[in-house]
């Protein structure tokens, strides 16, 4: 039931997607050359930096990677940890990335928007100081549709948002006070970012029908925010606008409706099932990810794998039990599996969505080479480095193709420890994309106070990084 206006606008935007859009100058538009792609991808109950060391270092090497000493190694002729097996096909486009730190940001159980802004994020629209670094991305590579967000949201408690079949508040802010929101099964991310070329009349009715809707709120909602004052004002001007981005969004995606139309993503039923297994669901939504790539509907996906929060099913060997991830973070046996077990199990399968993606944009002719030359991909933890984490350590996993304006292949880096000299942030990392990208910004995200009495800078690039 709607009870008042708000009420009536939250219910009309989550109908329409409610993704949060914005224009930007394109730093591809003006080049003439394809847009870069990126994917975030992180998951909750943190990333042991011990798993992600080659297993075939030699004892001097191994023995500074005890001591996190700086390290950077060829990753040729290395064999890759057993959970990141899937990529070895993708080796000349790998870096293993160890020793960022990120104690300016949330850590622990839950980060909210926290590992993509760099800042100590909350559930409250407080504590949202600015746009996370994949909106920054985004903004300098426009698109229909801006972003995109799917999610396997928490479900079991502690920091649940609602339904995994709906669409609620994401991992990503578009700015200030300004949460993003996700699409939490791979069916509701289908039919909502397809419909406008759907071949069902009911999806196409649908669609005209949110249409209507927009053009209606459009028309009173702005004005309703002026009488308003602090956190209600906010609100509502957070909704009046997302209203108009969307409606802007549609009009570009009309334009562009038969090149959509050619990659709409064919998902098997249990994709689309509500009782589709964790597995699967992570699955699926990888398959409407690179739908929404390769139509170029977006540039930019953030894509939760898991949170700390959600019940985990179809694990191998114990796909009848709902895994409690809070559970395995305290070392729980479950099923008969140790929680090591289960850790690497899922990390395993989280490897083989990142291998599904890279080889179906290997496949898509592109400029001079593929869709995946112009991609990168990152896989990192939203909390840093264990279960209950303090930030020491947010470990990389990166994909990058050929033409990524950051020198990160085929590598193994692990950069100073923690005070030392040259020691850099998750705030410097992601300063260096930006930077890389077209955004010449002093620094993205909040400062450690931490690091001051250590004397030495925490602004600017990874130089090392940056392609000269």
């Amino acid at each position: 039931m709607i009870n008042n206006r708000r009420d009536f606008l939250k219910q009309s935007l989550m109908s329409a997607g409610a993704l949060a859009l914005m224009n930007a100058p394109s730093l591809s538009a003006a080049s003439g050359k394809p847009p870069m792609r990126f994917i975030f991808m992180h998951r909750g109950n943190g990333l042991w930096p011990r798993v992600c060391v080659p297993p075939s270092l030699d004892a001097k090497t191994m023995e500074r990677e005890k001591r996190k000493e700086a390290i950077d190694v060829d990753l040729e002729g290395h064999d890759l940890p057993k959970w990141l097996a899937p990529l070895a096909l993708h080796k000349e486009n790998l870096t293993i990335l160890q020793g960022l730190s990120g104690k300016m940001c949330t850590t622990g159980h839950h980060s909210w928007c926290s590992s993509l802004g760099v800042f100590k994020a909350n559930e409250r629209l407080s504590s949202i100081k600015w746009a996370t670094v994949d909106f920054e991305l985004a903004k300098l590579f426009p698109s229909p549709a801006k972003h995109i967000e799917l999610a396997c949201f928490p479900d079991g408690g502690g920091n649940a948002r609602g339904s995994l079949e709906g669409i609620a508040t994401g991992f990503s802010a578009r700015g200030p006070q300004q949460p993003n929101y996700a699409f939490g099964s791979p069916r509701i991310a289908l039919e909502e970012l397809f419909k406008s070329v759907s071949t069902d009349p009911k999806a196409r009715t649908q669609y005209q029908l949110d249409r209507k809707v927009l053009e209606f709120v459009a028309r009173n909602e702005g004005a309703t925010a002026s009488p308003l004052a602090g956190a209600e004002k906010i609100k509502v001007q957070n909704y009046a606008d997302s209203v108009e981005s969307i409606r802007e969004r549609n009009l570009k995606i009309d334009a562009m409706a038969e090149t959509i139309r050619r990659h709409v993503p064919t998902l098997d039923a249990k994709y689309l099932d509500p009782a589709v297994s964790t597995f699967d669901r992570q699955v699926g939504h990888s398959e409407v990810l690179l739908g929404a790539l390769i139509s170029g509907l977006t540039n930019v996906v953030a894509f939760t794998v898991d949170e700390l929060g959600h019940r985990y099913t179809g694990i191998p060997g114990i796909e009848g039990e709902k895994v409690n991830m809070h559970d395995v973070g305290h070392n729980k046996v479950i099923g008969g599996l140790k929680a090591e077990t289960i850790r690497e199990l899922a990390r395993t399968h989280h490897m083989t969505l990142v291998d599904r993606i890279v080889k179906r944009l290997k496949s898509v002719p592109e400029g001079d080479g593929t869709m995946f030359d112009n991609t990168m991909i990152f896989y990192f933890p939203d909390g840093g480095e264990t279960h209950h984490s303090h930030g020491w350590e947010y470990p990389f996993v990166i994909l990058s193709g050929d033409n990524a304006r950051v020198d990160l292949r085929r590598r193994y880096i692990r950069l100073p420890n923690y005070g030392q000299p040259g020691h850099s942030t998750l705030g410097n990392f992601y300063t260096t994309l930006l930077n890389a990208y077209g955004n010449p910004i002093e620094h993205y995200g909040a400062l450690d106070t931490g690091l001051n009495k250590f004397g030495h800078g925490q602004t600017g690039p990874i130089k090392q990084f940056l392609k000269t």
